[in-house]
């Protein structure tokens, strides 16, 4: 009796300290670690360092962002894959990071079966803009141009698979064109030649392009948001162009490793949607041109799986092939 005693109370006291552990996550004087897969100072960065600083206020504890930028994203995802699957190291990316499968001839990971959505927080409109040589003053006007002259019609293409890819892949889909896709290694070249009156058209993530539009270097005619954006409000929607089902957006996440505890990820969840709310709150995502979000992780799984689905039929249709 004795013996079972004693063998209970060790059972208890071995216990305690564990769920102790679990309540307490993150632990007081422990770091929590965000990879961004881009480097300092881009759009993706600017939306985990503001999301690191809000997280750092609500739970009392470090937040550090570290930036991995190289092999299209995929070099920051790999160090979080790998990395200990303790809730500690967290990515932070934009939709790129989901369809790697898809765009890459030999991914390094499945970004669906290898990491854990932790939650799904904001989402940004893209701009469309055309040369400043050409004539359309509208959406409608350039899409009646395109159409009637199908083989001068170039459009820009920053990153296979990104955001800007795919929309623009829709857009043609939507409005019925044919256009002739120019490869490019980022935003900034391409911009650069549709200023240049080289390359016809371009559609990006609308606060990169903004301040060449305001300039009058390219010519903005529509962003993709269902309502005018304030940074912006000078440019109509895509539905007031007269694409009435036109629906896009880039959009910002959180990642764990896969196998990183479902009560951890669940309090990253709560912790990071409170975040997004605030964020939202206080304006501080809407000044980078961010619409708050703070979708948990089995709504931004479902999310992530529509969008695949979505993103591997436009590339499909258009014939691309894995690099």
């Amino acid at each position: 009796m004795k013996l079972v005693k004693v063998l209970v109370a060790l059972m208890s006291s071995a216990v305690i300290p564990l769920a102790v552990h679990a309540q307490t996550f993150p632990e007081k004087g422990s770091t929590l670690r965000i990879i961004v897969p881009f480097a300092a100072g881009g759009g993706v960065d600017n939306a985990a360092r503001l999301l690191a600083e809000q997280l750092r206020k609500q739970l009392g504890t470090p937040v550090v962002v570290e930036n991995k930028a190289g092999a299209s994203g995929t070099l920051g995802g790999k160090a979080v894959q790998t990395a200990p699957a303790d809730g500690y190291t967290l990515l932070f990316s934009a939709a790129t990071h989901v369809l790697a499968k898809q765009v890459l001839a030999t991914p390094p990971y499945d970004p669906q079966t290898d990491f854990v959505p932790v939650a799904r927080v904001g989402e940004a409109p893209l701009m469309l803009v055309i040369a400043p040589a050409l004539e359309p003053r509208t959406l409608g006007q350039m899409i009646g141009a395109a159409k009637s002259k199908p083989d001068e019609w170039m459009a820009a293409i920053p990153a296979a698979g990104a955001p800007s890819h795919l929309a623009t892949l829709l857009f043609a889909k939507q409005a019925g064109l044919k256009l002739t896709y120019v490869p490019y290694k980022g935003t900034q070249p391409a911009l650069v030649d549709v200023g240049g009156n080289h390359v016809s058209l371009l559609l990006d993530s609308m606060v990169s392009l903004l301040p060449l539009a305001k300039s009058g270097k390219v010519r903005p005619l529509a962003i993709t948001a269902e309502k005018r954006s304030p940074l912006a409000p000078e440019v109509p929607t895509m539905q007031e162009g007269g694409l009435k089902a036109f629906r896009y957006a880039s959009w910002y996440g959180v990642w764990v490793p896969r196998g990183t505890p479902a009560d951890r990820v669940a309090k990253l969840s709560a912790a990071v949607t409170q975040a997004s709310s605030e964020l939202g709150r206080n304006g501080a995502y809407a000044a980078i041109g961010i619409d708050a979000l703070s979708e948990g992780s089995e709504q931004f799984k479902k999310f992530i799986a529509a969008d695949v689905a979505q993103g591997s039929e436009l590339l499909r249709s258009a014939g691309f092939k894995p690099e």
